[in-house]
């Protein structure tokens, strides 16, 4: 079975384990350090403040994906030609009117037909595709195939903070968002929550399937469901051990339309989006949830489908995926999900997103894409959150510290997290909708940001301005409030240390850190879907529970080499504690294409047996890789650069050993 990573996720939400992308408090290790992003894709042209993104013209649209002209190995995305055992695509057609011929093409050379939607966009048909190399291949020949990519998983990214944006005000003056609805695009909803006052008009479960580990979180069973009882979260699927996995999306729901949230007079369209995944080694616990990118794919187009019929002000995603410092339209998911969103903006809905938990001066996808609402977490007391991404790409701050909102059986919990900030804003454009009937979408979401209390901090050296969200001004047309100059958070003491002095001999005779006493030596190829970066943060009434440490960046740390990763990694010999060891293999998989695809180093036992001396150019290359990207995570080196270039190498199906060794001996300089 194969996973990858969404965009997402997040994909989409500040949720996971087997619990949402959420953040806690500021951590005691790893302590986050602000460093260069990575270097991405140009970003594409912006709308301009006069003119809404719904009005753009469609020409500045990035085009949908076309059939390669070129051979068909081009079709393949980088690294499934040389991927070991099976790996779940999306393929994408030329026409739907093919998806069934090659569907069954598929199935007649021996691959697994996943998923046939039985209705197709025009101008995005596909289908998904469980294959070998040399399946998909041989697929790739088929001129109706125009691309094939892997279906990337998401994990999902918490109201004291009303005040804090001016919605206390706005209600009193009877504005609550009534006659517009929010689309919660995430784990389901506590469908007979109080919280929610039968506010629920529309729901609907796309939960992608597959033969080995994963199941479907559709209460009929199967992977499409629409109608009453389609996302309900207290399915039972949704609990694993008395935890309901599937609180995050009824904590989201809460915040931008509960009763006590930011638009409590607005109707609710409920999506699930998550699939249950059974796997101790991807989840690192008995079971987890993540988001295919086919599913979100679908979940999307059934929005469109109830706009304008449905007045949905906006859609929110607070789940996510990749990291991005730079616009994300021109990649291979921002050119399938940006018409996507465009269509929405002239349909009258905005696409809401969390930026990311990594502390990054940037975000995950899909925040990246231009024509999305991206939004980054502050607390009550105008400070940027520690663990919140930043930087130019981010359209607004709103509240994300310390958040009570709803959570399944009828409960409440208090969560931090940019995936609470999202839903903020989210609930703010409904409310504006309602007020503002004749203006577009694209104009209000300006309004949010000309009256937002403006952010002004450092990123990537320069400096960069960002707005707060305060729907009150907003609302009344008021002038932004005087701006709030960051320091940025003030770093928790770091773990770093002394690097350890390894000695010529390795003194580890014994199995280290072994997952299975009968595992080989040799690295898992199965790719994982984008782990956890984030924890729940749950409040009890009393006495509170203790919050959660987030998984972020360390400070400033040493640089190491692999074999004193090695050393850090085997069991009791390093500085650094396994949390944060744990946490910095988790950043890893996030943004690089290599060891969640072809290199499982999931856990602290795998990722040592990667570090150990290897033999072979390309063993020695995922050594190097896996170096680098510690050094990243630990907060040693700023730059992703030469670590995406060496990657990319390490993809290639034909990579020759001299190049493999070039790459290698660029990533030790």
């Amino acid at each position: 079975m194969r996973f990858r990573r969404l965009i997402v996720c997040s994909i989409l939400l500040a949720l996971l384990p087997a619990a949402p992308a959420l953040a806690g408090e500021p951590p005691s290790t790893p302590a986050p350090t602000a460093s260069a992003p990575p270097e991405s894709t140009p970003p594409a042209e912006q709308p301009s403040p006069e003119q809404p993104p719904s009005e753009q013209p469609s020409s500045e649209q990035p085009p949908p994906a076309q059939p390669s002209q070129g051979r068909p190995e081009e079709k393949l995305e980088e690294g499934l030609a040389v991927a070991e055992g099976t790996s779940r695509v999306i393929v994408e057609l030329t026409d739907a009117a093919q998806t069934a011929p090659v569907a069954a093409q598929a199935a007649a050379q021996d691959a697994q037909v996943v998923l046939q939607p039985e209705t197709q966009p025009a101008a995005q048909p596909f289908i998904v595709v469980e294959g070998t190399a040399e399946e998909l291949a041989k697929l790739a020949e088929d001129p109706r195939v125009a691309s094939i990519h892997r279906d990337r998983a998401y994990p999902p990214t918490a109201i004291s903070s009303l005040p804090v944006i001016g919605a206390d005000k706005v209600h009193a003056e009877g504005r609550t968002g009534a006659g517009q609805a929010v689309a919660i695009l995430d784990t389901g909803i506590d469908r007979d929550h109080p919280f929610f006052g039968g506010r629920i008009v529309a729901e609907a479960c796309f939960s992608s399937t597959e033969y080995d580990g994963v199941e479907s979180l559709c209460p009929n069973g199967q992977s499409q469901m629409t109608g009453t009882g389609a996302a309900d979260s207290e399915y039972a699927k949704c609990l694993v051990g008395g935890e309901n996995l599937c609180e995050h999306g009824t904590h989201v729901a809460g915040i931008a339309a509960g009763q006590g949230g930011v638009a409590p007079g607005a109707s609710i369209v409920a999506v699930q989006v998550f699939s249950r995944v059974n796997d101790e080694d991807t989840c690192g616990a008995a079971a987890c949830l993540m988001a295919f990118e086919s599913s979100l794919r679908l979940a999307v187009d059934h929005v469109a489908s109830l706009a304008p019929a449905t007045p949905i002000a906006a859609m929110n995603l607070s789940l996510g995926g990749q990291l991005s410092d730079t616009s994300c339209d021109t990649s291979e998911e921002g050119q399938v999900f940006k018409p996507k969103i465009d269509d929405l903006l002239a349909k009258g809905v905005a696409t809401v997103v969390a930026a990311g938990n990594e502390y990054f001066e940037g975000t995950t996808f899909p925040a990246c894409v231009s024509s999305a609402v991206a939004v980054g977490a502050s607390d009550n007391g105008d400070h940027i959150a520690d663990f919140s991404n930043s930087g130019p790409l981010l359209d607004l701050f709103a509240p994300g510290v310390d958040i009570e909102s709803s959570v399944p059986d009828d409960a409440m919990a208090t969560h931090s997290g940019t995936s609470m900030a999202a839903p903020h804003v989210a609930g703010a454009l409904a409310v504006l909708k309602a007020a503002f009937p004749d203006q577009a979408i694209g104009a209000l979401v300006e309004k949010l940001k000309t009256s937002g209390r403006p952010f002004s901090y450092q990123a990537g050296g320069v400096q960069v301005t960002t707005p707060r969200l305060d729907l009150a001004a907003a609302a009344s047309g008021a002038a932004p409030q005087p701006t709030v100059s960051q320091s940025g958070p003030a770093p928790a003491p770091s773990e770093s240390g002394p690097s350890p002095e390894p000695t010529d001999e390795d003194p580890r005779s014994e199995d280290p850190r072994s997952d299975d006493p009968g595992e080989s030596d040799e690295p898992d190829p199965t790719p994982i879907p984008l782990p956890t970066v984030t924890v729940t943060v749950t409040v009890t009434a009393t006495p509170p529970a203790a919050p959660s440490s987030v998984c972020t960046r360390g400070t400033a740390g040493t640089r190491m080499t692999a074999k004193e990763w090695a050393v850090e990694v085997y069991r009791g010999t390093g500085q650094l504690s396994d949390e944060t060891l744990t946490c910095y293999l988790k950043l890893a998989h996030k943004t690089s294409k290599v060891f969640p695809e072809l290199t499982k180093a999931s856990s602290l036992g795998k990722a040592y047996r990667v570090l150990k001396a290897p033999k072979g150019a390309r063993a020695k290359l995922d050594r190097a890789l896996l170096a680098a990207w510690l050094n990243w995570a630990h907060g040693a080196t700023s730059t992703l650069a030469p670590v995406q270039a060496a990657e990319k190498v390490r993809l290639t199906a034909k990579a020759s050993s001299a190049s493999l060794k070039k790459a290698t001996a660029a990533l030790g300089k």
